[in-house]
């Protein structure tokens, strides 16, 4: 089954030739099906190319999926017209009387800066304590994971000497857990943080289950025993481009960063990328959609309880 998605967004016509079934607003009234409830915090400065990236794994699924686009705050963007803003992003005051089956957090370009520096962190863990009550599961991605594990496990900014940047490999440490269905023993992820998240620390300081590590990148995919908290340390909705043109715009503000590891053919940034990530990552978020989510999800969403929710699979 298809994401449905508003009629305009600018993500169909993307979509749309890259053959990804996608569904308008209006057609979707005409099937008789309960789709699933899906609310994107898109919290990435270049809102658009975030949206279709995640929009693309979002579709690779059986069921029907029913997106609807949230921001932080009113405040004017540098990199998304605000006239798409207005169109197709909602505030929270308009979603936080309702439920929804899933959220997704996505990552945003604050590293290095501190919880409490952060312009809208107050309001940021307004809605992340919102989720608890009235979010099925919520997937948590790279700087939002970061958030996510201060907010439920009050652990302080850990931040790393250098920018992890790059495609790493990662070993399958839960392989029968739900979201590991399917993978292969090694796979390959991209990364593009500051933060540290070693598989040591968590077991520490968490109850998480560790689902995937990395020997250079650390814990990649962990999730609270209910599945209702599923983090995300790296970026599977990355396209083969993105590393590129962060890393050419690092150059560009003169900041001398490495070269992306294990990312251009010979590490060599002349030469044209390869995503070599893009079936994991269709693959985390199908899992997620059917295991954390459509599972667990009661049919009326009116009837949401977080007493209906077990730490058992």
């Amino acid at each position: 089954m298809p994401i449905k998605i508003p009629d305009q967004l600018p993500a169909s016509d993307i979509l749309s030739q890259e053959r990804i079934f996608i569904m308008s607003e209006s057609r979707a009234t005409t099937q008789m099906i309960r789709p699933l409830k899906v609310l994107i915090l898109n919290l990435m400065p270049k809102k658009i190319e975030t949206e279709t990236q995640f929009l693309r794994l979002l579709s690779n699924s059986p069921l029907q999926v029913d997106i609807e686009l949230l921001r932080i705050d009113d405040r004017p963007s540098k990199n998304t017209p605000e006239e798409h803003l207005n169109n197709f992003y909602r505030q929270f005051d308009m979603v936080k009387n309702r439920n929804f089956d899933g959220l997704i957090i996505t990552g945003a370009p604050l590293g290095l800066v501190q919880f409490e520096d952060v312009a809208y962190w107050d309001h940021l863990q307004t809605i992340m304590e919102w989720a608890k009550d009235h979010v099925t599961s919520t997937l948590y991605v790279c700087w939002a994971a970061q958030a996510g594990l201060k907010l439920l496990y009050n652990l302080p900014k850990r931040t790393r000497k250098e920018k992890l940047s790059g495609v790493y490999y990662h070993k399958v440490m839960s392989e029968f857990h739900p979201v590991m269905r399917g993978f292969d023993d090694s796979f390959l992820a991209p990364h593009s943080r500051y933060a540290d998240f070693t598989a040591e620390y968590l077991n520490q300081h968490t109850d998480l289950d560790i689902l995937a590590v990395s020997d250079d990148a650390g814990v990649y995919l962990a999730s609270t025993k209910d599945k209702r908290n599923v983090f995300v340390t790296g970026h599977p909705e990355y396209d083969a481009h993105t590393l590129h043109n962060e890393y050419v715009r690092d150059l560009a503000e003169g900041m001398d960063p490495t070269i992306p590891v294990n990312y251009y053919p010979n590490d060599n940034p002349d030469n044209p990328p390869i995503a070599s990530w893009r079936s994991h990552g269709h693959l985390l978020f199908a899992n997620w959609l059917n295991y954390c989510v459509y599972q667990q999800t009661p049919y009326d969403l009116e009837h949401f309880s977080v007493d209906n929710f077990t730490k058992d699979d």
